[in-house]
């Protein structure tokens, strides 16, 4: 991922548009263009999304879901997208109408790590997400073929690694029955 050398301001960005469809992280002032997901990653955030939502309705909660196009603000100078998220309906509503940036922490995130992506998503972001205060953190795995649920405790982050046909353990979602495998092939 190639950054520009362009530096912006938090409102520079807010409003930065460059007339394509790239989506762009921005950090310590520059921005950083979000590589196209692959089909198979996309196949994985539609999947979770529809399990997510399916889930959000049963328990009967006022959450709703970012899908790639809801950032969070991780410090003064930082503004991550993560691929999914699960924000409270008063998030929702504070970002109706202005650009969707949160600056209070959604309850969860899922990146979908890709090649170009591992470092940012298991060092940067997860070092960033608990900083901010994000009680929840999955990271689903291609290349390794395995899903992480990262759960907040004082300040960091307690990792849970799945594989194969183990059921995932998410605190937010505590009844969902979701494997590992089900996750990489989307369905």
């Amino acid at each position: 991922m190639t950054q520009t050398t362009q530096q912006l301001t938090f409102e520079e960005y807010l409003s930065y548009d460059d007339g394509t469809d790239i989506r762009y992280e921005w950090v310590d002032g520059e921005l950083y263009p979000m590589t196209p997901a692959t089909r198979q990653h996309g196949r994985i955030i539609f999947y979770l999304a529809r399990l997510l939502a399916g889930e959000i309705q049963r328990l009967g909660q006022a959450w709703e879901l970012g899908l790639g196009d809801v950032g969070v603000q991780t410090t003064e100078r930082r503004v991550r997208i993560p691929d999914l998220c699960v924000l409270t309906l008063e998030q929702a509503q504070v970002i109706e109408n202005i650009a969707a940036i949160l600056t209070t922490p959604p309850l969860l995130v899922v990146e979908i790590v890709s090649p170009e992506s591992i470092r940012r998503d298991y060092r940067t972001k997860r070092s960033e997400y608990a900083a901010v205060g994000i009680p929840e953190y999955w990271i689903v795995d291609l290349l390794a073929q395995k899903s992480s649920i990262l759960q907040l405790e004082e300040g960091f982050y307690d990792v849970y690694e799945f594989t194969g046909q183990a059921s995932l353990v998410s605190p937010t979602f505590a009844e969902l029955t979701l494997r590992p495998d089900q996750i990489l092939r989307g369905i």
